[in-house]
Parts: C-alpha cells; structure tokens; sequence
C-alpha cells in the first residue's frame, strides 16, 4: 500500500515526503487572504481617505517585495524551517499590532507600521516552502511540484480565504475575522513545520562553507555569475502585472458597458478559480512540452493576446457578460502558463538555488505595487486602451525574453526526463 501510493503521488508530481507541507501551506493562505475583499471598504467606510488607504497597501506591497527576495536566501542559509518559522512569527506579530492596536483605535501610523510588518509574515513561509521543493525534487517532475505550489498557494489565498472571509464576516464582524487569521496561520504551520518531518540540504561539497554574509549576497551576485536568473526574475514580474493592474482600471471600464461592479468581482472570481486548476494542468503541460515552450506559447503569447481580448470584448459583444467572462477565463488560465518558469530558473544553476529562487520571488512580490503604479503613471495620458497595450507588450516582450532562458546543454528537460524514466524502471518510484 505505501509503494502504491508513493507511485499515485509520484504521478501526479507531488514530493511524497513535503505532501504535509503543501497542505500547511494551503492552510497558511487561507489564513492570510480573509481581509483581500473588504479591508479597504471598511476602513473608507470608517472616515479615512482613500490616499491613506492607497499608502497602507502601497507600504504593504514593498515589505512583500522585500520578504519575497528573502525568502530565498535565507531559506537557503538558514534553512526553510526556521525561515518559514520567521515568517509565521511577524504575521502574527503584524495582526495582533494592527488588528489590536490600529484597527481597534483607528490609530493610522500603527496601522501602517504593524500591517507592513505583517506584509513580511507570508512571502517567507510561502516562498521559503518553494525553495524546498525545488531542492527535494526530482527535474523531471518539478513542472508540476510547483504547479501544485501555485495550486495551494493561489487556492488558499484567492479561494478559500474570500469564501471564508464572506462567512466569517457576517457571523464573527470585521475585527474578529482577522483574528481568527491567526488560528489559520498556526494550523498551516502546524502542519508544514510539525507534521513535515523532511530535512533540507544544499547539498554543497564535503568541507566546503559558505559564510551567511555571502550567503545573503549572493542574492544579488547570483545575477552576475547567471545572467539568464535576471531575465527569470524579470519575465517573473511582467507575469503578474497586469493581475494588480486590471483591478484599478477596468472594473471602471466595464461599468460603461453596463458590466455592474458585482458583475465584475464575479468575472474576477471565476477568472482565479479557473487560474488554480490551470497551475496543475500547466505543471504537467511544461514537464512534457518543456518549460520553455510553455512560457513562451501559452504564458507570454497567450496572455498578451487574451488580455488585449478582455479589453476589446465588451464593445464587440455590446458589453456581454459571459462574453467578457470567457475572455478573461482564457486569461486566468493563461495566466499559468508562467508555472513552469519556477523549475526553470533554479535549474539554471547547479548550487545556490536558493539565491535564483530569491530573485524569481522579488519578481512574484513588486507586481503588488508596480501594476498600480503603471495605470497611476500612464492612465490620464494614454487612457485605458493605452494601459491594455502595454500590459499586452509586456507579455510578448516576455516570450522574447524566455527564447534566451535556455539550460545549460547538458542539462536538458529532455535529458532528465530520460534519467528520470530509467530510475524508475530500474529503483521503482522515485521518493
């Protein structure tokens, strides 16, 4: 029975022994998404200003930039444990300051100061838990190991935290919603801290030490010595930018189509719930196309042309909903072509995987503020159609870049599958 399901797992791309882990972090993410939908409303229904709520996200968005480009070094330097143990501890240092202290008093700089610091709490937990995986798991299956990463990750956060939080608000208020995030968080890291008992290692040369100054560096020199990390990092950004981007922007285009507002957070909830389903089918798809191939074809090339198709759909179609909405469920699913570029990227390098995955998370973690800040620059100039053509480009320009992320020669996806195909007809399934 333990081979049996050793095999299923092994199959469906799960590292049988971090299995824990991704349900912690599942868990974790539920816990931290309950206040994305209505945080915001409820503190301008609360008599601040729309600029004091603009600052506070744009506060928060920088400490997760900053905590996403952590995570990977100091996971690697000191282990994901006890990184992943860090961030669980400012998330829930951060809630109990802004929920306790800020919210509870409407006492604006601890709000600021407290819900920055909780911006630190999930880009290490999260992050750190990847640079895990792509340690402990075999090249051939890493496609879909992180497809299942974004899978729980993105399930946790947009899902089960907004259907959660629509519950929890009405039977436990605002204020008491948030504290329950704490309960969550902890179950999360209960079980990817406790009930994970995998060990990690970089599996550096016998005798050989790094200092943890170097360690933390080589979070910047890793683009040096691998140039081709940066170009990651940077197809990583352009990935996520149109998805902080659309909110400000389009929900005000819609309205004159006639697209209501709820009409609108309808279309966007359907868009992610096809967007995690897609992460695991695009973990499998990159494993047998190629990474590469992926990103390029269904990523850059089809997330440009899609989101030039949400933009243009509404007049086409004289504002039709389930027009609109199959448009931007093309561009959800789309969306997760990028999966395969988190196998991509640490496979560049044969050590200090941890240092690539540092600058593939500071590209996952600035989008939070440099989508707003794009529509913020350019709107009153260029207009909407203007916005929706640089993000369009942006994503073409990415499937450029992804033609020079090429691993080293003897290195091929296909060569590793072919090793990969060999143990297990000769060892049985691999661990």
């Amino acid at each position: 029975m333990m081979y049996e399901n050793s095999s299923l797992l092994t199959k469906v791309g799960l590292p049988k022994t971090l299995t824990w882990g991704y349900l912690g972090i599942l868990i974790f993410m539920m816990g931290d998404g309950v206040e994305q939908g209505w945080l915001s409303p409820y503190l301008l229904s609360h008599n601040m200003h729309i600029e004091q709520s603009a600052a506070l996200f744009t506060v928060y968005g920088v400490t997760i930039a900053i905590s996403s480009w952590l995570s990977g070094v100091l996971a690697e330097t000191f282990g994901p444990r006890k990184s992943m143990l860090a961030g669980l501890l400012l998330y829930i240092i951060g809630t109990v300051g802004f929920v306790g202290f800020g919210m509870a008093n409407l006492n604006y700089p601890i709000m600021l100061i407290t819900y920055a610091i909780r911006g630190f709490g999930y880009p290490l937990f999260a992050y750190s838990f990847l640079v895990w995986v792509t340690y402990k798991t075999p090249k051939a299956m890493l496609g879909r190991a992180v497809g299942w990463f974004w899978f729980v990750f993105t399930g946790g956060l947009n899902v089960l935290g907004a259907y959660y939080s629509s519950w929890a608000i009405e039977k436990l208020g605002y204020q008491n919603t948030l504290w329950s995030s704490i309960f969550w968080v902890a179950l999360g890291a209960l079980f990817a801290l406790v009930f994970n008992k995998e060990s990690f290692n970089t599996h550096q040369p016998q005798g050989q030490t790094t200092g943890k100054k170097e360690e933390l560096l080589k979070g910047f020199t890793i683009i040096k010595a691998e140039p081709k990390v940066l170009l990651g990092g940077i197809v990583r950004i352009i990935n996520t930018t149109a998805q902080f981007a659309f909110p400000v922007f389009l929900p005000i285009y819609m309205a004159q189509f006639n697209i209501s507002t709820k009409e609108w957070l309808q279309i966007w909830g359907t868009i992610f719930t096809a967007n995690i389903a897609f992460n695991l089918i695009f973990g499998f798809v990159g494993d047998r196309l190629g990474w590469r191939n992926t990103i390029i074809w269904f990523g850059g090339i089809g997330c440009g042309l899609t989101t030039l198709l949400i933009f243009y759909i509404p007049a086409w179609t004289h504002g039709s909903y389930w027009a609109v909405m199959l448009a931007g469920v093309l561009w959800g699913a789309l969306l997760a072509g990028y999966v395969p570029l988190s196998a991509l990227v640490p496979s560049l390098v044969e050590k200090d995987k941890g240092a690539a995955m540092a600058i593939l998370n500071l590209g996952a973690g600035l989008p939070v503020f440099v989508g707003p800040a794009l529509v913020g620059l350019f709107i009153s100039t260029i207009g909407n159609a203007g916005i929706i053509w640089i993000l369009a480009i942006l994503y073409f320009i990415s499937a450029l870049l992804t033609l020079f992320i090429t691993l080293p020669k003897n290195k091929t996806q296909i060569e590793t599958r072919k090793l990969y195909v060999n143990e297990n007809i000769n060892n049985g399934p691999l661990p």
